[in-house]
């Protein structure tokens, strides 16, 4: 079996380097790090970047990303009330990268909490609110890895860290169920 944070790791180096849509906030020349060039940006025109790259462009005030690469509080409702009015036989689709910018979105607000204590409500409300939209599609996921075999269609609304855990529990469950039934007798 895999390890759950071995496999999560690897996912969210992936979203690292993956690319995220971006608008310049300012005009700014060419950047050279290490062998490695971004830019030049020029204010208010779209580019394409590393999300670990957009991240420190935005901190610098250089840049800002585009709605749709960025998780927040509405966004988590509109999933959340998706999720409940469901049957327990569907599982909506995730925004791309959904998990890997949860993260990093609560610890934004758990850093703005830590910093402002008049945030720590809004930070507990987001919490709770994840949890239970998370609680509600691992129901899902065990459900479906339950049963038997199923369809891809059924199955491509699985984020790629849902897709893991459905494969490991499938797998686990499947042999359960073989080695409970299966009867050797006394071996003598």
């Amino acid at each position: 079996m895999k390890t759950v944070s071995k496999t999560i790791g690897n996912l969210d180096f992936s979203f690292e380097h993956s690319p995220v849509k971006i608008t310049a906030n300012r005009n700014c020349p060419e950047i050279k790090l290490a062998g490695l060039v971004t830019g030049p940006f020029e204010e208010g025109n779209d580019y394409e970047v590393p999300f670990w790259i957009a991240q420190e462009l935005e901190k610098t005030g250089i840049a800002r990303f585009h709605e749709e690469e960025v998780l927040d509080a509405s966004k988590l409702y509109k999933i959340q009330w998706t999720e409940r009015v469901q049957t327990a036989g569907q599982i909506s689709k995730l925004p791309e990268n959904f998990y890997p910018k949860l993260r990093r979105y609560l610890e934004e607000l758990r850093t703005d909490a830590a910093k402002a204590p008049e945030k720590l409500r809004e930070y507990e409300k987001i919490r709770h609110l994840t949890r239970d939209t998370i609680n509600s599609r691992l129901k899902k996921i065990v459900s479906l890895a339950s049963a038997p075999d199923q369809t891809e269609q059924l199955l491509k609304n699985l984020s790629q860290e849902e897709r893991f855990l459905y494969e490991e529990l499938h797998n686990f469950i499947s042999e359960w169920r073989t080695k409970v039934l299966e009867y050797k007798g006394d071996k003598e």
